[in-house]
């Protein structure tokens, strides 16, 4: 696993569709569905006529536990839903890396929302853990 300040992550080596797809059901199991999905190469090529390696950034929403955000703070949804990235890397896999809510939620000052965040956080390295 590795981490940055505001993400961790994985390096598998699955090929990058497989990948996607495994990420996305243990994110079903734990009980997040995606909301939004980029496709950043075709938008790099529809937009910059730009080649660009497979990469989709998936918006993982939780809804119960959004909801009791919402409840919180509504201007929580600028910071919703959780991003999950997955690119191929130059290494012929593919890396996974989720947006830490600690820091994003963080940035609230919201003690409350710190605590859901640090839950949110424990379910997306639950399924981090099993890539």
């Amino acid at each position: 696993m590795y981490t940055t300040s505001y993400t961790f992550g994985v390096e598998t080596l699955m090929p990058f569709l497989d990948a996607r797809a495994r990420v996305e059901a243990l994110l079903k199991e734990v009980g997040f569905g995606i909301l939004t999905e980029i496709d950043v190469k075709a938008t790099m090529k529809k937009k910059l006529d730009a080649e660009f390696r497979p990469y989709v950034i998936l918006g993982a929403c939780n809804p119960k536990i959004a909801y009791e955000a919402f409840q919180r703070e509504l201007e929580i949804g600028s910071l919703l839903p959780c991003n999950v990235i997955v690119y191929e890397n130059d290494k012929g896999g593919t890396n996974i890396s989720f947006m830490d809510p600690l820091a994003a939620l963080g940035l609230t000052g919201n003690k409350e929302l710190t605590q859901q965040a640090q839950q949110v956080r424990d379910l997306l390295q639950q399924v981090a853990a099993k890539l």
